[in-house]
């Protein structure tokens, strides 16, 4: 299977689990597909805590009701200490570097025939509570992985994309317009 017909068909975010255990060579493979992600200098501040026993599956409950009953749960964060800064604008880029290895797993998962969603919506305030997360440490997402139930198909808005001219330009954003929604 070639990359974009893994992004194209394979890979859409997966709302309910088979309650089956991902198998610990899989995970091991995505975990590695997050710790060989690029990341600004190389610095790769990502921390990745694997949420995988009944007790963590519990709390996370408190944290967000989108876990969608995965066997697996990886939240991802990085370390605000040891990021890149960048000096021209002062911003940090822990986030992005945080959505590439979240991405990066995204996709080896669904390479391994299982199934993920990006949850960006949780409480990071309960998530520290209840997982220890440090000070230094900045929560980005929660990724759900397992294999998906057999009901399960991909959200119609799945396959809806914009035609690339209206996203993408080249040289200049001279004639855009203000953005359409779905």
């Amino acid at each position: 299977m070639n990359f974009l017909q893994l992004a194209k068909e394979q890979r859409y975010s997966v709302r309910k689990f088979k309650d089956q255990p991902v198998e610990k060579e899989k995970l091991e493979l995505i975990l590695e597909a997050g710790r060989i992600a690029p990341t600004a200098c190389n610095y790769q501040p990502q921390r990745i805590l694997v949420i995988e026993d009944a007790n963590a599956n519990e709390k996370l409950k408190q944290c967000t009701s989108w876990y969608f009953g995965a066997p697996v749960v990886l939240l991802i964060c990085y370390d605000k200490t040891t990021c890149w800064k960048n000096k021209t604008n002062g911003t940090i880029g822990g986030d992005i570097d945080a959505s590439i290895v979240t991405t990066q797993m995204m996709l080896q998962a669904a390479e391994l025939g299982l199934g993920t969603t990006w949850v960006g919506g949780f409480s990071h305030q309960k998530a520290r509570e209840l997982f220890q997360i440090p000070d230094y440490l900045v929560p980005v997402a929660m990724l759900p992985i397992g294999y998906p139930a057999d009901s399960v198909e991909p959200h119609p808005w799945h396959y809806k994309r914009f035609d690339m001219d209206h996203t993408v330009f080249y040289n200049s954003f001279d004639g855009i317009t203000e953005g359409e929604a779905h």
